[in-house]
This record gives structure tokens, C-alpha cells and sequence, in this order.
């Protein structure tokens, strides 16, 4: 075993909130075979003073992940994710639980092959992981789960298979409908599809305590070229019914969490969602608390980040503590909603409700109305006004030499430039938008098939401007049809291979586009901004997939095309 020092600040935050301090933590870690057979790396933190570790049983909260555990980064120091308090992991040790967290099978230190991406190996993995922790000497029985992103995704599998011994979890930046989220609209984006590592990314992970010369390290890194490669993953199966060539099934239904919404909730495990407004996840995020039901938060800022201005470490502390130690706390009673409302002047608040976010808005029409004088940045640019304006149409040729976008490019920038974009005259009174836009737009094209983006910019009174929100389709998945869930009365696209069909050149087709979610208050003397264009620089095979010559596509004005804002009463 080995002691640490978990710091000043951990320590300090679970007297503050009135825990009993345990300033140290011992740490061992040891394979721990699943299944079938395959042996999982697990790291066992336990709160302490001094060396002497918590005699009590404690409740258990358990993190896996494929990013490695513990691991020498570039500068030979070591990380831990147990250690780090971006999930709260850190201070909840301080304040007395057991923290675990593992290895996925095929990463990190861990044995076996991965097979696709959060598959059923996987979450039946987590499943046996759970029960094993529920069952060692140190634990009350009691296990909690916390992720986010990845990690979220391993937090919200692990659920479907309803482990008896789990009694919570916290599941952030996670997807509730993998393909819709991995290939929304039938375009796939920046998610998912990075190359894989290569075998010394694992190979500086920390061996467990027994492995003292590395040599089950190697072993198990060794077994991860058999890894599914996860770019040619995603990108071979352009349907939601397709049969991946890499896992021989249809594996958009094996990794999605929807099916299973309705027996979590009739499991009564307690579950909290949590994502941030600037971050492509929070639409399913919203969906899978939507459908499952148990608390949500929305912070300011991107992918992760604990929201600034809120206790993050508090909240997740109160939750565990009231649903693993019976802590009444008031959690339970508390407002079922926390959310962010960004003001334009970048100030704003939090507010709590009941309901979800979007839940109340109501859909107010703007109608990209016709032409104005050439003076913006775009020669295309129109105005955006809430009467219909003129008829006609107007076109563009897709532009994709595009802006290079950060390789983990969570938010959209302004794509003016590049497409027609339709601009509203200043506003003459606040407007408060919560929840997801929705673009309608009857466009025809001179090719088959196109991608078609469109974006919602605020451009504030001094001139800056910035993405609100932003969604995609590609021109064959157009036809609507009825979700499998509650998509809180959102356009959905099945993307099955029956429901997708070229669209004939020059024939017009009446497009539903749900944008990403968004909350901001919109002051007076901003302008909105609706921008379409044919690609996006977050797109990781742009090259691969451009037309030659280029697609042209017309958009028809006036009362054929509009975009519904979400506005709040």
C-alpha cells in the first residue's frame, strides 16, 4: 500500500461542508478479472490519517475509464485520476469513501481487446467491477458512480446493466443515442473519430503493485492491437441499421443507452446529468435526463469544466453523501434543474426550476426574408425578420477551403463567411432563449446528396460575434420519422437505411434541422445572425468527403424557410 498527502485544499473543503477530515489517502492497486476471465487494472483509494487507513466500511465510488488510471505523463510525473478533483474524486476520499477507479479492457494497464467502443463487454465489465467493489471488506455494499465524456459513457453503460449494488450515479457530457450524437444528421464530426494511440501511450501507464518489473504491463499492452480501430469504426457504418465490418453486428443499437431508459427508471437508481452549454454533448445530455428522469446541470463554459461560480464539488458530495451515507441533506427535495442563463454582457446566473431547460420555451418564427445592401462580411448576406418578407431563393457553391479548427474543437465559430447568412436588424427589447432552435429550410441542390450546416450567431452591440448554437443534416436524411423516446418535441431523422434516399437534382425538400441547445439572454442592440453553409472545419475527413466541382445549393426564402428560437416567457 502507499500513503499520499491529499492536500490542503481537499481537506479543507470536507471540513468546510462538516465531515470528518481524512488529510491522507493509501492507495493499492491489483488485476481484477471480470467475466470472462479477462483482468481489469483497479486502483483502491482509501481515505486515511496519517498511515492508518479508515477502519470503518465506507461507501464505494467507482470510475472507469480508457485514459488511463495512473500514468507518467511527458515530464515523469505521476497522475492519477483519483487525485484529481475536476470529478470531486480527490475531496470525496477526504470526506470519507473509498474512490476506485479502472481501467477499461484493451487501455491503460488493463488486459484483453476492445471491442468497438462502450460495447456490452464493456458495460457488463463495469457491472462485474461494481459487484466485486460492493463485496471487499472496506465497503458498506454501497457503490456510486461518476464519469464525464468518456467516462460519463462508462457511468451510463454500467447503468443499463443495473448492477444491484449500484445506488447512484452522475453521469456528464454523455451520449443517450450514440448514432444520433456520433453522426448527427448523417454527417459525422469531430467526435469519436481521432486516430487511435499508439502502444506507448499505454505502455506509461503504472503498473499494479504486484507487477513490479512491468512485465504484465507489456503483456497487456500487447493484447491491445487487437483493438477495434475506432475511426474506421464510426466512419463504416453510415446508417443506424448498419453492419459495422468491424464488429460484425449493428452497432449503433448494441453502444446506445436509450433502450434501456425505461428499466432504469423503474430500477429507482438515482441519477444526475450534468453538461455545459458550449459543448456539443449537453443536446443528449438534456435527452437523457429527458427520458430517465433524475436531476440536471448546466454550467457556463466547454467540455468538463465544473461549472465557475458553482459548488461542482459540493453538489456531487451532497448527492453520494444524501443516496450512499443517508445523509438528509435536501438534495432530494431540492429544485430538479440547475442551469446557467448568460446574459449578453457575459455576467448571468443560475437559475433552478423544476423543469428542464426548453421544456417552457416557446417557438418564435424568424423567416430569412430577403436581400439587403452587400456591406457584411458574407456577398450573400440577408435579413433575418420575424414577417416573411419576400419570395425567391438565393444560392451558394459549398466553400471548403475552411478555417483549420483545434483537433478538439468542442464549439463551432462563425461560418459568415463561408455560405449565405441572414442578420436581424438590432433588437429592441430583451430576449431570453432556453433550449433547442430549429431550422426549416426548403433547399434543393445540384448533386444528390449534400451536407448542409446552419448556425445561430449573436452579434453583440460593439460588433463581436459568436456562435449560439449549431446543427447538421445531409440532404438524404431528410425524412423525419417517429423517435424510439421523448425528444421533447424535437425533429428526429432515423437515419436508417430505408428512410434515406438521394434527393433528386433540383427538386426542392423541406429540411427540419434541430440545433444545439443554448441559454442566453439576448440584450438590447444585439442581432441575430442564421448562417448555412455545406461544411465545417470541425469535420476530421473534410478531404475525403468533398465533391468536385462543389455542390450549389438554393434556399428559398420569404415564408419557405424560418428558424424557430426558443424563447422563455
Amino acid at each position: 500500500m502507499i500513503r499520499y498527502t491529499i492536500g490542503l485544499i481537499a481537506a479543507l473543503a470536507a471540513t468546510a461542508s462538516g465531515a470528518r477530515d481524512w488529510p491522507d489517502v493509501v492507495r493499492s492497486s491489483i488485476y481484477v478479472p471480470v467475466s470472462d476471465g479477462t483482468r481489469l487494472a483497479v486502483n483502491i483509494y482509501r481515505p486515511a490519517n496519517a498511515t492508518e487507513a479508515a477502519a470503518d466500511k465506507l461507501p464505494v465510488i467507482f470510475s472507469f475509464t480508457p485514459y488511463r488510471a495512473r500514468f507518467r505523463d511527458d515530464k515523469g510525473h505521476v497522475v492519477e485520476l483519483a487525485l484529481d478533483d475536476r470529478l470531486a474524486l480527490r475531496s470525496l476520499i477526504a470526506a470519507g469513501y473509498v474512490v476506485a477507479t479502472a481501467d477499461i479492457r484493451g487501455k491503460g494497464a488493463s488486459f484483453g481487446r476492445r471491442r468497438g467502443f462502450q460495447d456490452r463487454t464493456e458495460a457488463r465489465d463495469g457491472y462485474a467491477l461494481i459487484e466485486w467493489l460492493a463485496r471487499q471488506p472496506f465497503s458498506t455494499g454501497k457503490v456510486g458512480m461518476i464519469g464525464c465524456s468518456y467516462l460519463g459513457g462508462t457511468t451510463f453503460q454500467t447503468l443499463t446493466t443495473l448492477p444491484p449494488s449500484l445506488k447512484a450515479a452522475f453521469i456528464g457530457a454523455s451520449d443517450f443515442d450514440k448514432y444520433a450524437f456520433v453522426r448527427r444528421g448523417g454527417i459525422p464530426t469531430q467526435f469519436n473519430t481521432r486516430p487511435d494511440e499508439p502502444p506507448a501511450v499505454d505502455l506509461a501507464s503504472i503498473p499494479v503493485d504486484a507487477d513490479r518489473d512491468g512485465a504484465e504491463l507489456k503483456a497487456a499492452v500487447a493484447q491491445h492491437a487487437a483493438n477495434t480501430p475506432m475511426a474506421p469504426l464510426w466512419y463504416g457504418m453510415p446508417y443506424r441499421d448498419s453492419v459495422s465490418p468491424q464488429t460484425g453486428n449493428r452497432f449503433w443499437d448494441e453502444v446506445a443507452a436509450y433502450p434501456y431508459f425505461k428499466a432504469i427508471r423503474a430500477s429507482g437508481v438515482p441519477t444526475y446529468f450534468w453538461g455545459n452549454w458550449q459543448d456539443e454533448p449537453t443536446a443528449q445530455v438534456i435527452e437523457g435526463a429527458a427520458n430517465v428522469g433524475g436531476k440536471f446541470l448546466a454550467g457556463p463554459g466547454s467540455h468538463c469544466v465544473p461549472p465557475p461560480g458553482f459548488d461542482f464539488t459540493g453538489e456531487v458530495r451532497r448527492y453520494f453523501d444524501h443516496y450512499l451515507k443517508g445523509v438528509d441533506n435536501g438534495i432530494d427535495r431540492a429544485p430538479r434543474a440547475t442551469w446557467w442563463l448568460e446574459r449578453g454582457d457575459g455576467t448571468g446566473s443560475f437559475q433552478k426550476t423544476s423543469w428542464l431547460p426548453g421544456t417552457t420555451s416557446k417557438p418564435q418564427r424568424w423567416f430569412l426574408a430577403g436581400a439587403r445592401s452587400r456591406t457584411a462580411k458574407s456577398s450573400n448576406d440577408g435579413i433575418l425578420d420575424r414577417t416573411a418578407g419576400d419570395t425567391g431563393s438565393d444560392k451558394f457553391t459549398v466553400d471548403y477551403n475552411l478555417p483549420s479548427a483545434d483537433y478538439f474543437a468542442f464549439w463551432a465559430g462563425p461560418m459568415d463567411a463561408h455560405g449565405l447568412s441572414y442578420t436581424s436588424k438590432p433588437l429592441a427589447a430583451p430576449v431570453t432563449l432556453v433550449g433547442a432552435p430549429v431550422a426549416h429550410l426548403a433547399v434543393s441542390a445540384d448533386k444528390l446528396d449534400a451536407d448542409v450546416f446552419v448556425y445561430i450567431d449573436e452579434i453583440h452591440p460593439d460588433g463581436k460575434d459568436e456562435v449560439l448554437a449549431f446543427g447538421r443534416l445531409k440532404l438524404s436524411h431528410r425524412k423525419l420519422s417517429a423517435a424510439p423516446y421523448d425528444t421533447m418535441g424535437l425533429p428526429w431523422h432515423s437515419g436508417m437505411t430505408a428512410d434515406v434516399a438521394p434527393l433528386p437534382i433540383g427538386t426542392v425538400a423541406e429540411l427540419a434541422i434541430p440545433l444545439t441547445p443554448v441559454s442566453r439572454e439576448l440584450p438590447v442592440g444585439a442581432r441575430l445572425r442564421f448562417t448555412i453553409t455545406g461544411a465545417d472545419p470541425r469535420q476530421r475527413d473534410l478531404k475525403a468527403i468533398q465533391q468536385v466541382p462543389p455542390p450549389v445549393l438554393t434556399i428559398a426564402r420569404g415564408s419557405a424557410s424560418s428558424v424557430d428560437l426558443p424563447v422563455l416567457p
